[in-house]
């Protein structure tokens, strides 16, 4: 059965205390998160625990990243620390990689998402990214569409990244090539190609 989706603002989840001096809102649990896991921790003082100090377990094997959603912390890892400001990223790839971090101003969440590196990104990050590329750096956006074609080679979306990237390159006749298999594959493409202002001309 399908599951519907859900909406809800993280003051809406019920906060839990500890250990020590850590409060966590347990998103994955009360979203129903099965892809990873990931919640949120918000600390009320400044020194408050927003990860407490831990590694990971190694058979598990998770990745672990962190996002600072609201105010400033100071993030600890392997015994080296720094700031991290709101928007701040922190990816701690390692499981054996000591971690902890305190909110330096009140009120401070940090978000926390991991699981085990097994996960398959789309091929739109690899198209995406080409695109955008593909007129200032055609040679990047080349790399980007052959490493994206290694792990998705039935992508029709890389068909059509590649092609813009052939004509930037001054090859039309390839680029025809790689919009017809791309279409041959997704004939939808073909709505998609026509409303491109570069490669809608080829069709």
């Amino acid at each position: 059965m399908a599951r519907p989706p859900r909406v809800v603002h993280l003051d809406e989840i019920e906060a839990i205390p500890g250990p020590g001096t850590l409060s966590w809102q347990p998103v994955r649990a009360h979203l129903g998160v099965r892809a990873f896991g990931t919640n949120a921790y918000t600390a009320r003082r400044v020194g408050d625990d927003v990860v407490e100090p831990h590694d990971e377990n190694p058979d598990l094997a998770h990745e672990e990243l962190y996002f600072v959603a609201r105010g400033r912390a100071t993030f600890t890892l392997d015994g080296e620390s720094f700031d991290a400001p709101t928007g701040t990223y922190v990816f701690v790839p390692d499981p054996a990689t000591h971690r902890h971090a305190v909110a330096a101003e009140e009120g401070t969440t940090v978000l926390s998402f991991g699981g085990p590196p097994t996960f398959e990104p789309s091929a739109w990050e690899w198209m995406f990214r080409a695109v955008a590329l593909a007129e200032d750096d055609p040679v990047a956006a080349r790399e980007i569409v052959e490493d994206g074609l290694q792990k998705h080679p039935e992508s029709p979306g890389l068909r059509i990244a590649l092609a813009r990237v052939l004509l930037r390159e001054g090859d039309e006749t390839g680029a025809r090539a790689a919009l017809r298999d791309a279409i041959e594959r997704e004939p939808d493409a073909a709505d998609y190609v026509r409303r491109d202002a570069v490669l809608g001309r080829l069709l």
